[in-house]
């Protein structure tokens, strides 16, 4: 009996059962966490930050190599076509996530750990050799890059185990820690990648297996290399372990030999699902708007301050690196500020700060940004077909440099109608909205997953965070879209008033369900909030 009661992992290694203050075994989970326990726990938590970083990397790792490697590889792709695979990730992880997820409620996280992580590396390596066939290379490519997205569907799994393998108290600490972890991993890939360039475009050729490291493969092939790494780590360290929401031990479903769908009585009750429901929606936005922060950084900075495309990406790529150490520090501090606020009252902050930091991106002034007379100079003007209103973004700035055109024109372009009667928006006012924006949003995506995780309590979490992270896939696959059609098409002042509308939509909607986003525990009376 006392073997039923510890943890299987305890047991599987011989240990003593542990036992409750009393010394009496309890008769529904233990209340006594050991040391060793304790300290298993957290190492496969840190295993899962890092299976959460090394996913971010293999996003991020390619994204300012994509373009390149492709116009090499295949002449006939075009920039519409870099739209379809950029989004192929997100598309990829947005089907993977409720799948991994729906696994992981059923049979040890292992299991769909290492396959996933086992695809990216695999599509990785496809990725390498996209050059070799003699046709179709932008498809391998697209292929490649949808396929490591699909593995990056693990985050639910990450995220549903870090979710029962965590008390309330240490959760939202954990899901900080997390967020964290991605926040490097986006930051890190293209640092990665700059360091990768000194191997050059041609860089070394091994004719054997017709591999060819340079600077647009070595990336890759650095990032199978970190996922060997970690599927070595959740073999060797990953262990099963939950606990419920006050820490004591509980069985775990997902345990080897255990029966499947065995609960213990505090997962007794229904979840909240108008809770649940909210929660996505708001997530979808907090996701829908940053994606959109990010995509529109480029052109808005192009149309408004006449930088040429090498100014865009550099200054942008300063501006959201800083950003990124922002959010690092914000996802650290606010695991102390919830502790005295609760994690709604930061999760509404947060929403607030995203809107005024969009609020502030409206053109107020009188001065108009610079136009690009020199098409007009060349009868150069394009008209706009009904068929380019679906034009990617980056399709549309592609015909905006005329094939007379020696030097890049800058400014804003004459094909957007409105840049010739909407003010400028002022240096000040792009950088204050950076910074507001890489504060809000760290705060909201934390608070989000921690709110989520305990309105679900001690369920399995892994259908429903797949469902979290489709939501947040199909924002950012949304996100590009509403910039290519609204902005390009409407211009900032549109733009920027439909997104402060959509945060306002969600601050009420928060309102609604405010009493609502509490803790399963908390809800039936188990624990006091």
């Amino acid at each position: 009996m006392a073997a039923a009661l510890s943890d299987p992992a305890a047991v599987a290694e011989g240990q003593e059962p542990l036992l409750s203050p009393g010394g009496e075994e309890d008769s529904s989970r233990d209340v006594v966490e050991s040391q060793e326990h304790y300290k298993s726990r957290w190492r496969s938590i840190w295993i899962m930050h890092l299976t959460m970083f090394l996913s971010s990397v293999g996003f991020s790792i390619v994204v300012m190599s994509v373009w390149p490697y492709l116009q090499k590889i295949d002449s006939t792709a075009d920039a519409s076509f870099l739209g379809w695979i950029i989004a192929s990730y997100s598309i990829g992880q947005m089907v993977a996530s409720p799948l991994f997820g729906l696994w992981s409620n059923y049979r040890p996280r292992r299991e769909p750990l290492v396959v996933s992580t086992v695809i990216s590396v695999a599509a990785n390596c496809l990725y390498a050799y996209v050059h070799v066939p003699h046709s179709h290379n932008k498809y391998y490519m697209l292929i490649a890059r949808a396929l490591v997205g699909f593995g990056a569907g693990n985050v639910a799994v990450v995220r549903s185990y870090i979710a029962g393998a965590t008390s309330l108290t240490e959760r939202t600490s954990a899901m900080a820690n997390t967020s964290a972890c991605q926040a490097v991993g986006f930051i890190l890939g293209p640092v990665f990648q700059t360091c990768f360039t000194l191997i050059g475009e041609e860089g070394v050729t091994w004719e054997l297996v017709r591999l060819q490291l340079n600077m647009y493969t070595a990336p890759v092939l650095f990032g199978a290399l970190l996922g060997v790494i970690n599927i070595i780590l959740i073999f060797a360290v990953f262990r099963e372990h939950r606990v419920d929401d006050m820490g004591r031990q509980c069985r775990s479903i997902n345990f080897e030999g255990e029966e499947s769908g065995v609960l213990d009585q505090d997962a007794e009750g229904n979840i909240d699902q108008v809770a649940v429901v909210a929660v996505n929606f708001l997530f979808f936005v907090i996701l829908f708007v940053f994606a959109v922060f990010e995509t529109i950084a480029t052109p808005l900075t192009m149309d408004m301050y006449s930088w040429t495309r090498k100014e865009a990406v550099l200054y942008n790529g300063i501006i959201l690196g800083v950003v990124g150490v922002e959010s690092v520090v914000v996802f650290m501090v606010v695991k102390t500020l919830s502790k005295k606020t609760g994690e709604r009252a930061i999760l509404h902050g947060g929403l607030l700060i995203v809107l005024v930091g969009f609020f502030i991106l409206l053109p107020w002034g009188k001065k108009l940004p610079n136009i690009q007379w020199q098409e007009i100079k060349n009868n150069s003007i394009p008209r706009t077909t009904f068929s380019e209103m679906f034009m990617p973004f980056w399709s549309l700035q592609a015909m905006q440099l005329p094939s007379n055109h020696t030097a890049e024109p800058t400014g804003c372009p004459v094909s957007q109608s409105w840049c010739l009667n909407t003010p400028m928006i002022y240096l000040a006012q792009y950088i204050s909205s950076d910074i507001l924006i890489g504060l809000g949003y760290p705060v909201c995506n934390v608070m989000s997953y921690t709110l989520y995780s305990k309105i679900l309590g001690p369920k399995p979490q892994g259908v429903y965070m797949g469902w979290l992270t489709a939501s947040g896939s199909g924002a950012r696959i949304l996100g590009p879209v509403f910039v290519s059609q609204i902005y390009t098409h409407l211009g900032p002042r549109w733009a920027f008033s439909l997104i402060c509308g959509i945060v306002v939509l969600s601050l009420l909607v928060l309102e609604i369900v405010y009493k609502r986003l509490i803790a399963f525990s908390v809800r039936y009376g188990r624990m006091e909030e």
